[in-house]
């Protein structure tokens, strides 16, 4: 799977999923301190699903309504987040292409897929 991860994301949520073999770009790594808007018209762009723990690009998705090929919200807290790599791992597994156009929230032993309809 294709993914983004803006510079929110843990650095080892980023190596397990490519670990994994899935061909994730790191933002933090060459486009440090871009803003939102940036980051999902990269992901537009490079047809990649953006990976977060940004909960600003709810806001920007759903009341803004900017586009995004698709977007996943890593929720935890620090002491579980290494059990996100399998979680959302997971949830890739099941088949990406549904994924694009969504907005997906993952929590540990939760995930909830929204298909967003209206992105512009």
């Amino acid at each position: 799977m294709r993914l983004l991860a803006d510079e929110s994301c843990g650095r080892r949520l980023v190596a397990g999923l490519r670990a994994l073999g899935h061909d994730v770009r790191e933002l933090d790594q060459e486009e440090l301190g871009s803003l939102d808007t940036r980051v999902l018209e990269l992901s537009c762009t490079e047809r990649r699903i953006l990976l977060t723990e940004d909960k600003d690009f709810g806001e920007l998705v759903f009341a803004s309504g900017l586009r995004a090929a698709g977007v996943i919200l890593v929720r935890a807290k620090i002491g579980v987040r290494s059990a996100l790599v399998q979680e959302v791992n997971a949830l890739l597994a099941q088949g990406g292409d549904p994924l694009h156009g969504c907005f997906v929230v993952v929590e540990p032993g939760r995930v909830r897929v929204v298909p967003v309809g209206t992105w512009r």
